[in-house]
């Protein structure tokens, strides 16, 4: 009752309405995840975790319309809004559609890579991915114009519609298949569409003007890009792990990155609030580092948290999670944090130099992304020589990042000067 009230008397922000409705969404969705490898075990679950990644890609691929949408809901009005979101729904339909399309074709294909026991559930999760690319670009709009209780819904009906269907499905009927799944993650994309604006979408001819079309096919590039870099630097490491190791050593891994990427998640909140901010002040010409500053500080104090719990209580923290049969992912714990920790602060050096269409960052995050992946292909000889090739990739990019941040900045206030 005393949250209600608060709320009511305004004492809660918008934004602080939705930096708690993230953390709510990413506990459902831990909680979506521990459930799943206690009920799964390692071997069944690294199939899950196949799936949880797939749609993890997903959701980077289709940020990029959510980004974009958000950017220029900031920067675009009236009529040259309307034009705009109206043809960003149909390209990203259209996206959508050949995405899905794709995956299912290969379905075949991709269980024989990640060596799953279906083909099945790559059909279904096909099936739902042009839902998810309309849902972005609903988010995006949400998230430029700040309207932030509605964001808020949509990441909270898709988290709870997947976590009451799938456990549904799996408890009612006794099925630990990974189709059941597939089809819990399917159905929660269209909860995760409302509240939907209808009134953005028009099947007519949109004509937006040369100039703007090109200044969002810049951003919509760079924002691709950067994307592609959070593919591989988030998600390379589990599909690899799942080729290169036998199912219960992948199992194992999937919790272990599972329990490591808690940071990762708490960062994004912070990157959702960030981007329109940056974008806002710069357009009125106010100093944006403030803004940088604090969010990093932010993200660096959770790190240095999450890092120091998981060195201190390794195995409390995997057997309270995931059970004792994760035991043997303990010491590699606060390592794994340590490297999604100095990924999750880089990150908000990319996210904010991609605010002001400054491109180095994202070429620099594109080629440790690879770095990474190219060592991982290369040292894998074992699960701990996975993580140390993250470490080593991650404390570069950070470095390097910190460093052009620096020159920047200096430059910047030696001609104000």
């Amino acid at each position: 009752m005393q949250v209600i009230s608060l709320i009511k008397s305004r004492k809660i922000t918008s934004e602080q309405l939705f930096m708690l409705s993230v953390l709510v969404v990413n506990g459902g969705n831990y909680l979506y995840n521990l459930i799943l490898g206690r009920l799964l075990g390692p071997a069944q679950f690294a199939d899950a975790a196949v799936l949880i990644t797939f749609l993890l890609v997903l959701s980077f691929i289709a940020m990029t319309f959510q980004l974009v949408t958000a950017k220029f809901s900031v920067l675009f009005e009236a009529d040259l809004f309307k034009n705009f979101i109206s043809r960003v729904y149909k390209n990203a339909l259209l996206v959508g559609l050949l995405l899905g399309i794709l995956i299912i074709y290969f379905s075949t294909q991709l269980q024989n890579i990640f060596n799953t026991s279906s083909s099945t559930m790559f059909v279904v999760f096909g099936i739902g991915v042009p839902l998810y690319f309309l849902m972005s670009v609903n988010r995006g709009v949400f998230q430029g114009q700040k309207e932030f209780k509605l964001l808020s819904i949509t990441y909270q009906g898709e988290m709870l519609s997947r976590l009451i269907i799938t456990l549904g499905l799996i408890f009612l009927f006794n099925i630990q298949s990974s189709v059941v799944i597939a089809v819990g993650i399917l159905i929660s994309f269209g909860f995760g569409l409302f509240p939907f604006k209808t009134e953005n979408i028009s099947f007519k001819k949109t004509f937006v003007d040369a100039s703007k079309s090109k200044q969002v096919r810049n951003f919509f590039m760079l924002t691709a890009f950067y994307e592609l870099t959070q593919i591989i630097i988030n998600n390379s490491d589990i599909l690899l792990v799942k080729h290169y190791f036998e199912s219960y050593e992948a199992g194992l891994y999937a919790s272990l990155a599972l329990i490591g990427r808690i940071v990762y998640f708490v960062a994004w909140m912070f990157v959702m609030l960030l981007l329109p901010t940056v974008i806002q002040l710069h357009k009125e010409g106010k100093s944006t580092a403030p803004v940088l500053f604090k969010y990093v500080g932010y993200i660096a104090t959770i790190a240095i948290v999450i890092v120091l719990t998981c060195a201190i209580f390794p195995e409390t923290m995997i057997t309270l999670l995931f059970g004792k049969s994760y035991l043997p992912m303990a010491p590699l714990l606060w390592k794994y944090a340590v490297a999604t920790g100095m990924f999750a602060v880089s990150n908000i050096f990319a996210y904010y130099y991609l605010s002001l269409d400054k491109y180095i960052p994202v070429i620099i995050s594109g080629v440790f992304g690879m770095l990474q992946m190219g060592l991982v292909i290369i040292f894998h000889q074992s699960l701990e020589q996975v993580v140390h090739m993250q470490i080593i990739a991650m404390v570069l990019l950070l470095l390097i990042q910190i460093g052009f941040f620096s020159i920047e900045y200096r430059t910047l206030k030696h001609k104000k000067a």
